[in-house]
Protein backbone atom coordinates (compact mmCIF):
# COMPACT_ATOMS: atom_id res chain seq x y z
CA UNK A 1 0.00 0.00 0.00
CA UNK A 2 1.37 3.54 -0.69
CA UNK A 3 1.15 6.43 0.67
CA UNK A 4 -1.45 9.28 -1.16
CA UNK A 5 0.65 12.28 -1.75
CA UNK A 6 -0.51 15.67 0.02
CA UNK A 7 -2.68 17.74 -2.08
CA UNK A 8 -0.87 21.15 -3.26
CA UNK A 9 -2.35 24.14 -3.58
CA UNK A 10 -0.76 27.16 -5.64
CA UNK A 11 0.66 30.30 -3.70
CA UNK A 12 1.97 33.48 -4.93
CA UNK A 13 3.06 35.12 -6.62
CA UNK A 14 5.48 36.50 -4.57
CA UNK A 15 7.69 39.18 -7.22
CA UNK A 16 11.24 40.22 -6.61
CA UNK A 17 12.99 43.52 -8.38
CA UNK A 18 16.20 44.57 -8.49
CA UNK A 19 17.41 47.73 -7.08
CA UNK A 20 20.73 47.85 -8.05
CA UNK A 21 24.26 46.20 -6.44
CA UNK A 22 23.01 43.45 -3.99
CA UNK A 23 19.70 45.78 -2.99
CA UNK A 24 15.81 44.07 -3.18
CA UNK A 25 12.76 44.42 -3.01
CA UNK A 26 10.21 41.35 -2.73
CA UNK A 27 6.40 41.82 -2.40
CA UNK A 28 3.01 40.56 -3.18
CA UNK A 29 1.42 42.38 -6.36
CA UNK A 30 -0.58 45.05 -4.20
CA UNK A 31 0.79 44.81 -0.97
CA UNK A 32 3.72 46.91 0.98
CA UNK A 33 7.35 45.80 -0.33
CA UNK A 34 9.74 44.21 2.04
CA UNK A 35 13.67 45.54 1.45
CA UNK A 36 16.72 42.66 1.04
CA UNK A 37 20.47 43.55 0.97
CA UNK A 38 22.32 40.09 -0.39
CA UNK A 39 25.32 42.13 1.84
CA UNK A 40 23.37 42.80 4.66
CA UNK A 41 24.43 46.54 4.80
CA UNK A 42 21.11 48.70 4.48
CA UNK A 43 18.34 45.85 5.01
CA UNK A 44 17.91 42.11 6.39
CA UNK A 45 19.79 39.76 4.20
CA UNK A 46 18.34 37.09 2.17
CA UNK A 47 19.09 34.86 5.64
CA UNK A 48 17.61 37.08 7.69
CA UNK A 49 14.62 36.66 5.87
CA UNK A 50 14.14 33.12 6.07
CA UNK A 51 14.54 33.27 9.79
CA UNK A 52 12.19 36.09 10.31
CA UNK A 53 10.07 34.23 8.31
CA UNK A 54 10.40 31.08 10.73
CA UNK A 55 9.67 33.41 13.81
CA UNK A 56 6.60 34.90 12.03
CA UNK A 57 4.93 32.27 10.80
CA UNK A 58 5.55 30.23 14.21
CA UNK A 59 4.07 33.76 15.90
CA UNK A 60 1.07 33.75 13.47
CA UNK A 61 0.37 30.26 14.67
CA UNK A 62 0.72 31.00 18.39
CA UNK A 63 -1.07 34.22 19.02
CA UNK A 64 -4.13 32.36 17.47
CA UNK A 65 -3.40 29.45 19.91
CA UNK A 66 -3.30 31.90 22.62
CA UNK A 67 -6.41 33.07 21.71
CA UNK A 68 -8.04 29.53 21.86
CA UNK A 69 -6.67 29.15 25.35
CA UNK A 70 -8.35 32.15 26.58
CA UNK A 71 -4.82 33.77 27.32
CA UNK A 72 -4.60 36.45 24.62
CA UNK A 73 -1.03 37.51 23.84
CA UNK A 74 -0.97 40.95 25.01
CA UNK A 75 2.64 41.11 23.65
CA UNK A 76 5.26 38.72 22.00
CA UNK A 77 8.73 39.22 21.00
CA UNK A 78 11.03 36.05 19.21
CA UNK A 79 14.66 36.73 18.89
CA UNK A 80 16.17 33.88 16.93
CA UNK A 81 19.47 32.78 16.94
CA UNK A 82 21.16 30.58 14.05
CA UNK A 83 23.92 28.63 12.87
CA UNK A 84 24.57 27.89 9.70
CA UNK A 85 27.53 25.20 8.17
CA UNK A 86 31.07 26.57 7.28
CA UNK A 87 31.06 24.94 3.63
CA UNK A 88 29.31 26.38 0.32
CA UNK A 89 25.64 26.66 0.05
CA UNK A 90 26.06 28.14 3.74
CA UNK A 91 22.98 26.50 4.51
CA UNK A 92 20.95 26.62 7.52
CA UNK A 93 22.60 24.41 9.74
CA UNK A 94 20.03 24.73 13.39
CA UNK A 95 17.83 27.71 14.70
CA UNK A 96 16.30 28.43 18.06
CA UNK A 97 13.96 30.37 18.35
CA UNK A 98 13.91 32.24 21.95
CA UNK A 99 9.78 33.37 22.69
CA UNK A 100 9.07 36.43 25.35
CA UNK A 101 5.32 35.94 26.08
CA UNK A 102 3.29 38.68 27.60
CA UNK A 103 -0.25 36.50 27.90
CA UNK A 104 -1.94 37.64 31.18
CA UNK A 105 -3.66 33.83 32.83
CA UNK A 106 -1.13 31.73 31.04
CA UNK A 107 0.89 28.99 32.84
CA UNK A 108 4.49 28.46 31.55
CA UNK A 109 2.70 24.61 30.58
CA UNK A 110 -0.32 26.05 28.81
CA UNK A 111 2.38 28.58 26.61
CA UNK A 112 5.36 25.92 26.30
CA UNK A 113 2.45 23.86 24.59
CA UNK A 114 1.42 26.41 21.97
CA UNK A 115 4.86 27.12 21.01
CA UNK A 116 5.51 23.40 20.38
CA UNK A 117 2.01 23.06 18.35
CA UNK A 118 3.17 26.10 16.72
CA UNK A 119 6.63 25.44 15.69
CA UNK A 120 6.14 21.46 14.98
CA UNK A 121 2.75 21.61 14.08
CA UNK A 122 1.60 24.95 11.96
CA UNK A 123 4.59 26.21 11.01
CA UNK A 124 5.02 25.73 6.90
CA UNK A 125 8.12 27.46 6.68
CA UNK A 126 9.58 25.22 9.55
CA UNK A 127 8.22 22.03 8.08
CA UNK A 128 9.59 23.52 4.23
CA UNK A 129 13.09 23.30 5.73
CA UNK A 130 15.37 20.35 5.05
CA UNK A 131 15.13 17.95 7.99
CA UNK A 132 18.73 17.84 8.66
CA UNK A 133 18.06 21.93 9.88
CA UNK A 134 16.33 21.51 13.34
CA UNK A 135 14.61 24.26 15.11
CA UNK A 136 14.24 24.73 18.43
CA UNK A 137 12.79 27.07 21.19
CA UNK A 138 13.01 29.10 24.12
CA UNK A 139 10.19 30.70 25.92
CA UNK A 140 9.80 33.47 28.46
CA UNK A 141 7.00 34.42 29.92
CA UNK A 142 6.63 37.45 31.11
CA UNK A 143 3.62 39.22 33.13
Amino acid sequence: MSATPAATIAHGPIEVSWLGGSEFEAYRPGAAPIRIDGNAQSAPSPFDVLLAAIATCAATDLVAILEKQRTPAKALHIAVAARRVDATPRRLASANLHFAITAPGATQAKAARAVELSVTKYCSVRSSLIADAPVSWTIALES
